[in-house]
């Protein structure tokens, strides 16, 4: 036996334990008696007068038995995994029979030195099938709505974020199950991974209704994803593990316990807490342990999602490369935290100096704090019941999801029944709705209708605070110069306008910019306000005039030959030779084929990948796009001068996507018009120019 395999087997012994005890706890006089005869308890009252490392669960039970002498917590759940426990691990015989020597037994893991195993009573090897239930009793990821109980500010902040949104999205899923399909299942879930850590890491289906999954799986990126992360993952698009344990299990953060140092310590100030976990200590739950962690405070922490690189080599999303050779970070040494969670979005304007946690009536000191909305280029279309999140909107339909906070007025399927658009809740509506007018049984009551339009305006004023970030966000990643004529005559006008990068951080866009919408919108009039230029206009499905857009493909709108767009493309390798253009990156032929097939080469070879790649026509750090237009002569009226207008606008997937994706179905019952009219109507002007030629025909 291994060094490692016998650590395990002794530091494990009191969970072994401590599982059945609390197993015993809950079972019938009757059924107690017979477990007793086969648990020799007595073993627990071995004196133990050495300091020992045991897990949390085991801590609080041998607590409740009035045996906690000695005993120190691992404070990282059952050190099972050799790589989650410290390089050397103490621990004691626990035995009724005598130990084996009169000092603890200490291995060093990997010194190659050999030890004896201490005998392991019998009545441990019948638990060993319960040896880890006592360590994740309970729930091993807490929603964020437990955190929101000492952090409201940063819980609101987090609510209404691309982040809290990423697995609400009914766009991503879609897209996640129409790419599963499209690859047979090949794709596992290397896209779905990013948007819930807590759903996979509960091994939850990949493909089911968002209504139906753990609470914290449906926060997306929750307060756990990042906070119960104790290692560097690098660039693994996503793959890493994350420590599990209930509320009271430690947390990591950038400075470590010295706050909730001072909230333990300082109960007349901020009430009594209990950090162990045990049921019978009274007292407001909290963390037991903040473990610094520096890699939460640099940009690899945002590398290990947002730079997605496939095993074939298709390069996704590269918003991390970007930044490592940009000049934000080799030369101002700032990271993506500094402009995305500063006090201003999109630049690095330093952070606020606040209170992080208000415990009870009480605000802790003052220190540095980030802002948690990391806004971005996402927005939500989903009914706003159902996001922001709020405690206060949503109940828990699941009994087993459900707990002493529980404080949602409705269920999310209840919500999606609620007409906010038809005014329900509202004085005017309520007060002349007719008297035939019907509503769902669970909103039949006009109290509940009321209290759920007072939901739902707190939910709107996020929102449109959301909105303002996001265009502040935006507007400083873009840059849009002034209209320049270059000529004008009897022939025709041409002019010209500059766009430009913003930031010194990475391209824009960034990330998933295959998928961005960003597009100049550019209108002439004539002095009688008609129309005789457009580019940058949408077609009836909500599509720009390009080769992707149904209309033009049938023939029944012409293309936009002068559009200026920023949305790189998708191009993928035809089987029998030859590139197209795609809207999703699965390579396909004429042929048909149930699977993707693997490459029969290195992509290395190439430098490229072989089934497909992105043609990026973002705008690099430093750089700009000039867009140039031509109005011929025929489309003149002879009633100038002309009035021009060009707007920047950035929106957040085509239409076009919102089609190819739509035959797996939309969560929440939307149908793709919905959800093609809502992301359309989520389009924001960035920038607008105007100006004047001034041609006397």
């Amino acid at each position: 036996m291994t060094n490692t395999s016998r650590f395990a087997g002794i530091s494990c012994m009191w969970c072994i334990v401590i599982a059945s005890l609390n197993v015993h706890a809950q079972q019938t006089p009757k059924v107690q008696q017979a477990a007793a005869q086969r648990f020799p308890y007595d073993l627990l009252e071995a004196k133990l007068n050495e300091r020992t490392r045991v897990c949390d669960a085991a801590v609080s039970e041998l607590k409740r038995h009035g045996i906690s002498s000695g005993v120190r917590s691992t404070s990282s759940g059952c050190p099972t995994d050799p790589q989650q426990r410290s390089a050397t691990a103490v621990v004691r015989t626990v035995s009724s029979e005598s130990p084996v020597e009169s000092k603890p037994v200490s291995m060093h893991i990997g010194d190659g030195e050999q030890h004896s195993s201490p005998p392991r009573p019998a009545s441990v090897s019948v638990a060993i099938n319960e040896s880890h239930a006592a360590c994740f009793e309970g729930d091993p990821f807490p929603s964020a709505k437990r955190c929101q109980i000492c952090h409201p500010g940063h819980y609101r902040e987090w609510s209404a974020s691309p982040h809290a949104y990423s697995q609400l999205s009914p766009v991503f899923n879609a897209m996640s199950s129409a790419l599963i399909a499209l690859n047979n299942g090949t794709l596992g879930d290397f896209c779905i991974r990013c948007h819930t850590p807590v759903g996979m890491a509960l091994l939850e289906p990949k493909v089911m209704p968002n209504a139906d999954r753990h609470p914290a799986a449906r926060e997306g990126v929750t307060c756990v994803v990042c906070h119960r992360i104790n290692q560097n993952w690098g660039k693994g698009a996503g793959r890493q593990a994350l420590v599990a344990g209930g509320l009271n299990s430690p947390i990591y953060g950038p400075v470590g316990n010295q706050v909730l140092a001072d909230v333990l310590s300082n109960p007349d100030r901020y009430g009594v807490m209990t950090s162990s976990g045990d049921p019978d200590e009274r007292g407001r739950e909290v963390h037991g342990e903040v473990v610094p962690f520096f890699a939460l405070t640099t940009s690899s922490s945002c590398g290990s999602c947002h730079d997605v690189l496939a095993p074939n080599g298709f390069r996704l999303e590269d918003a991390f490369s970007e930044f490592k050779t940009s000049p934000s970070a080799r030369k101002k040494h700032q990271n993506c935290q500094d402009c995305h969670m500063g006090i201003s979005p999109g630049e690095a304007s330093g952070y606020a100096f606040e209170p992080a946690a208000k415990v009870g009536n009480a605000w802790t000191q003052s220190r540095k704090r980030t802002n948690h909305m990391m806004i971005g280029p996402d927005y939500s279309i989903i009914h706003p019941g159902l996001f922001p999140h709020n405690p206060a909107a949503v109940r828990e339909e699941n009994p087993a999801y459900q707990d002493e906070f529980e404080t949602g007025l409705a269920t999310m399927r209840e919500w999606l029944q609620f007409d906010h658009e038809a005014g329900w809740g509202t004085e005017r509506f309520e007060q002349t709705a007719p008297d035939a007018q019907t509503f769902p049984p669970a909103w039949q009551d006009q109290a509940r209708r009321f209290r759920a339009r007072d939901i739902l305006d707190d939910q709107f004023e996020l929102l449109q605070e959301a909105d303002r970030a996001r265009h502040q966000v935006l507007t400083a990643g873009y840059q849009l110069g002034e209209i320049i004529l270059d000529k004008i005559d009897r022939h025709g006008i041409r002019f010209s306008i500059n766009v430009a990068n913003g930031t010194d951080g990475h391209g824009v866009p960034t990330g998933f910019d295959a998928e961005r919408v960003v597009f100049l919108r550019v209108s002439v009039w004539d002095r009688n306000s008609q129309l005789v230029f457009v580019s940058g206009d949408l077609d009836p499905n909500g599509d720009l005039r390009d080769n992707h857009s149904a209309y033009v493909h049938n023939g029944e709108l012409p293309p936009d030959r002068q559009l200026f767009s920023l949305q790189s493309r998708f191009i993928t390798r035809n089987v029998r030779g030859g590139e197209r253009e795609q809207i999703v990156p699965i390579p396909y032929s004429l042929d048909p084929l149930v699977y993707t097939r693997p490459a029969t080469r290195p992509f290395t070879v190439q430098g490229s990948p072989l089934g497909a790649r992105k043609h990026k026509q973002g705008i690099e750090v430093g750089g700009h796009r000039w867009a140039r237009y031509h109005i011929r002569r025929s489309q003149l009226t002879c009633d100038g001068p002309y009035c021009c207008q060009v707007q920047l606008v950035a929106g957040m997937v085509p239409v076009n996507l919102i089609h190819i994706i739509s035959s797996v179905g939309y969560d929440y019952g939307m149908s793709a018009r919905e959800v093609a009219d809502a992301v359309v109507a989520g389009h924001m002007v960035l920038h607008s120019r105007s100006a004047v030629f001034p041609l006397d025909e």
